[in-house]
């Protein structure tokens, strides 16, 4: 489970992930730039965390967005949840990540570069239950305009709907953990050395989220007239103890 192994899929955008979604040497988790130890298993975990932040996922005939599900064992077992409950989902990601994914009773398949899809916003404004946005922020951090794509989103809410942006990788939250007694161990474990993990504070961390973009979320969804949170990651879910999930909720 070791950094490195990730850092092949770090600094991707969403032409990037289209080239993935084609190369069939890659398994469906590595298409969506995870190694197969950070995912392999670990959908039924994560779908339980979700269903958890997001209520609206566990009743029936909601209507839910997932932006960026991508085409890995998650998405799977989401559209499949899905079914289930009889939700009306739409998927919205790349046509080469959505073909790989079966189709559903009751999913909708848009093929768009999120939110540069006008017709989500005018069919879906004020009408979307749950919106799932999970292992995708970073992307939208270095590529895209963070403002653009948290306000536009939250437009599509319906009164008590939530947004959910999951697996946030928060550097501020990683250097607490490696600075501290439990992440100090959990490195020596992993590398199998007496070393300590580097935890510099107070440097400036070009091109990562951080604290203040994670605040800042908060903040501004608070200030146009939403509740919003950060949350923590089921201890159960692989990168826990260095990502968090922010959810915003209309009241």
């Amino acid at each position: 489970m070791g950094e490195h192994q990730y850092a092949r899929f770090a600094n991707l955008g969403f032409d990037d992930f289209r080239v993935l979604a084609q190369d069939d040497s890659l398994s469906a988790n590595e298409k969506v730039g995870f190694p197969e130890s950070y995912r392999a298993g670990k959908e039924a975990a994560i779908l339980v965390d979700l269903i958890a932040k997001l209520p609206a996922l566990a009743q029936h005939k909601r209507i839910v967005l997932d932006i960026g599900p991508g085409c890995g064992d998650l998405a799977r077992a989401f559209v499949t949840h899905c079914e289930r409950q009889d939700h009306e989902l739409v998927l919205v990601d790349s046509e080469e990540m959505l073909s790989h994914l079966p189709d559903s009773r009751g999913a909708r398949k848009v093929a768009a570069y999120y939110p540069e899809c006008p017709e989500i916003f005018a069919e879906y404004t004020g009408k979307v239950d749950a919106i799932v946005v999970y292992s995708v922020f970073q992307y939208v951090f270095a590529e895209g305009n963070v403002w653009d794509f948290v306000d536009r989103s939250l437009t599509l809410l319906a009164p008590g709907g939530g947004l959910l942006i999951g697996d946030v990788p928060n550097i501020s939250k990683r250097k607490r953990f490696f600075a501290s007694e439990t992440g100090v161990r959990f490195h020596q474990a992993y590398t199998g050395t007496d070393e300590i993990p580097a935890a510099a504070f107070n440097t400036p961390e070009i091109g990562q989220i951080d604290d203040a973009v994670v605040m800042s979320i908060v903040d501004r969804a608070r200030a146009a007239g939403f509740d919003a949170y950060v949350v923590p990651q089921a201890p159960d879910l692989p990168m826990a103890n260095r990502r968090e999930d922010i959810l915003i909720v209309r009241p």
